[in-house]
């Protein structure tokens, strides 16, 4: 029972959560974050540091998107295990709905 990165991450991509990620589970790409499923060990300390509240368990519902979105991405995007400055604009981003269909990049960010 993995947690997933959602739409909200998507131009945000504040990075608290790979500070406190145990298992190095998150990838980057050019401009969100995503989490390996097979990686991530359901510990939770993730959620509670999104400054955007992207990160949710896949418990909830209606996350199948976010789910195959992280999965994909994960197994092509580099590991990421530091965390840098999210985006000078991010805070104008935060909440925005409709970001994965206007603003969402498949290209790999710059890992460590």
């Amino acid at each position: 029972m993995p947690y997933v990165v959602t739409e909200n991450c998507i131009k945000c991509k504040y990075m608290d959560c790979v500070e406190v990620c145990p298992v190095d589970c998150f990838y980057e790409g050019a401009n969100m974050l995503v989490i390996h499923p097979d990686e991530c060990i359901d510990c939770g300390v993730c959620e509670p540091e999104c400054p955007a509240e992207a990160i949710k368990p896949d418990t909830e519902p209606d996350l199948e998107k976010w789910m195959a979105l992280n999965a994909e991405y994960a197994q092509v995007w580099p590991n990421v295990t530091v965390k840098r400055d999210p985006p000078a604009d991010a805070k104008e981003w935060d909440g925005k709905p409709g970001k994965l269909e206007t603003s969402f990049s498949p290209e790999p960010g710059q890992g460590d």
